[in-house]
């Protein structure tokens, strides 16, 4: 048996592995797409990710079936080039993660669609081949038809010989780790991918659970150099932000955030603020068509939620929805936020603000110091969110240059990605079972963190692989 490493080494974004039995079974892990780009989130021909994107390190006829751990686009954003490239396979998911792949990859096969589009009226060259979409929405159809989907702690075969378990990832709605029983030439292996690692005592969802003892393990590294505030004081520390923008200086506050996962549990978290007597009263918008969407299948997957949710819903029915929240699908009205004057919170996707609606309020509001960016989670060193996290003065968007005086804030706790303690929790019963650990899904330098937070709590062989690199087990 062998695994080779064919996204997100060394980088945050693009997950994909692939195991190959000696019987030349080929199970790919996730197969996602590599996110990020230029100032206008288009990406042009010199574009490493594009690059990237636009080619396989294997040939996608040749694999069996493909596992997805959970429903986020770097994780799923290929599968339909996957399938229009000749993967015929079945593409096993949680049932949670199936209903969201239908709602985001339509949504990505539209924005490939378009990226294509303003490539070719905007960078194509004359006598130059018009660029084509990585995949379109017929694409996403095919891979609609492959998915065979199933519940948490259930054992399933995806060959005669493999069975897999998902297990609670407490990441996102149906996020899931995923083990592997292998058994060939006499032996039985345990071959475990993290996916990626939520939170414990976070809200909706139920808490990451420890995986069966493996032999071997692809874990994630996003935040393994830190550790994130504490729940009481993030509650604190936001709504003080709310009220010093909103009320003190009649300003806006405008939260990017991912549609699936972040967007709902701020909803949920102004919810409870607002029953409560605590939230001042300004609308609060939810402007991007996927997060309503994605809101709505949470609702029809009460299964995924933890009892803390369960017991506030016998009080509150709706606990994504009040007085004074709005969700706005229509271009128009969306529009129209960026032309009133109103004190409000606005939620938009994308939360690393490389695309969507997003970029448009940010460019809207930049400029005045009434107004605050609140950034909520992890962004990309290349893109908006992660420039304005390092503390630039200046951007350009849209093609011209913003000064940057609105206060830039950054909650970390809003992560769905475990910290280094939280990702040791969920790992710590794998120390005398394990062979070998690799980190994936996080940059170089915080994997070398994480390596060495590991080593010191009882883990021995602990490696950083490269893109392509490949290992025989």
């Amino acid at each position: 048996m062998k695994v080779k490493f064919c996204g997100a080494a060394r980088e945050v974004t693009g997950s994909c592995h692939l195991l190959t039995l000696n019987n030349g079974y080929k199970i790919l892990l996730d197969c996602g797409l590599y996110q990020g780009g230029d100032d206008d989130g288009r990406a042009g021909n010199g574009n490493p990710l594009t690059a990237f994107n636009e080619k396989w390190l294997f040939d996608p006829r040749e694999i069996d079936c493909l596992i997805l751990s959970h429903a986020h686009i770097d994780h799923t954003g290929r599968v339909p080039q996957l399938v229009g490239d000749g993967f015929r396979g079945k593409i096993y998911a949680t049932h949670a993660t199936r209903d969201l792949c239908a709602i985001m990859l339509l949504d990505s096969a539209k924005i490939q669609e378009s990226d294509a589009a303003y490539f070719n009226r905007k960078h194509r060259k004359e006598n130059e081949p018009e660029k084509k979409p990585l995949y379109t929405l017929e694409d996403v159809q095919q891979v609609m038809r492959q998915f065979a989907s199933f519940n948490y702690e259930q054992w399933f075969h995806v060959h005669e010989n493999v069975r897999v378990l998902y297990r609670d990832a407490g990441h996102i709605l149906g996020s899931a780790t995923v083990t592997l029983e292998i058994k060939e030439d006499g032996k039985t292996t345990h071959f475990g991918f993290t996916g990626d690692i939520g939170r414990p005592n976070r809200p909706i969802l139920g808490d990451p659970l420890p995986m069966p003892e493996l032999d071997y393990l692809i874990c994630e590294s996003t935040y393994g150099d830190r550790e994130h505030e504490s729940p009481p004081a993030e509650v604190g520390h936001f709504i003080n932000i709310i009220r010093h923008t909103c009320e003190e200086k009649g300003g806006k506050v405008i939260i990017p955030a991912f549609s699936v996962g972040r967007t709902q549990e701020i909803v949920y978290m102004l919810d409870k603020l607002q029953s409560a007597g605590e939230l001042p009263h300004i609308p609060v918008y939810v402007d991007s068509p996927l997060s309503v969407n994605a809101t709505e299948v949470y609702v029809n997957h009460p299964e995924c939620f933890d009892s803390d949710l369960h017991r506030y819903m016998t009080e509150d029915d709706n606990p994504f929805g009040f007085n004074g929240l709005v969700y706005i699908r229509d271009t128009e009205a969306s529009k129209q936020l960026n032309n009133s004057p109103e004190p409000c919170i606005i939620i938009s996707a994308s939360g690393m603000m490389n695309a969507g609606r997003i970029r448009h309020h940010v460019a809207n509001n930049i400029e005045y110091e009434r107004n605050t960016i609140l950034i909520v989670g992890y962004c990309s060193p290349g893109t908006l969110g992660g420039i304005l996290r390092a503390g630039v003065k200046s951007i350009f968007l849209f093609g011209k240059k913003l000064e940057v005086k609105a206060d830039i804030e950054t909650m970390d706790s809003f992560s769905a990605h475990g910290d280094r303690v939280e990702m040791l929790e969920m790992i710590a019963n794998q120390k005398q079972s394990v062979k070998k650990v690799w980190l994936t899904h996080g940059t170089l330098d915080r994997q070398e963190k994480w390596r060495e937070y590991l080593m010191e709590n009882g883990f021995g062989n602990v490696g950083i692989p490269s893109l392509g690199e490949e290992e025989i087990l």
